[in-house]
């Protein structure tokens, strides 16, 4: 299964976290959305994120040891479409800047804003949601 997927993150502090070659950045408390994409797997590249134990590899591996996840949606298809997904975020929320978007153009691919905002954007993009598996 090749797609796109969104990660719902709730960060229970305001922290100040050093994101790889991005350097430190502050981060609110709150709820935050990742957009990323998978063209090599879809389901491991969601396990593999949901995984406390892991490689510190993405951006978004660094938020992550620091947040919990709350929620998880994926959209299968055969092309690029996680900058296109980005920008939906990015017209009615908050980015973090340059946030996993080392590879593209897009402003961030990380977005924070209420939990409400995030997901009428989410059903606005028809995707579905993933099974979180207490044991992941």
């Amino acid at each position: 299964m090749k797609g796109s997927y969104l990660i719902l993150i709730n960060l229970k502090d305001k922290e100040n976290i050093q994101i790889g070659k991005l350097g430190k950045i502050d981060f609110k408390k709150g709820i935050y959305v990742y957009v990323g994409s998978a063209f090599n797997g879809l389901e491991p590249r969601i396990n593999r994120h949901l995984r406390r134990e892991k490689k510190i590899h993405w951006h978004i591996d660094y938020l992550l040891d620091s947040a919990e996840i709350i929620n998880v949606f994926y959209k299968e298809n055969s092309f690029k479409e996680e900058c296109k997904i980005s920008n939906e975020f990015n017209k009615k929320l908050q980015s973090v800047k340059k946030f996993g978007c080392s590879d593209c153009n897009c402003k961030s691919h990380l977005f924070y804003g209420s939990y409400e905002e995030i997901m009428r954007v989410v059903k606005k993009l028809n995707m579905k949601k993933y099974p979180l598996n207490e044991n992941t």
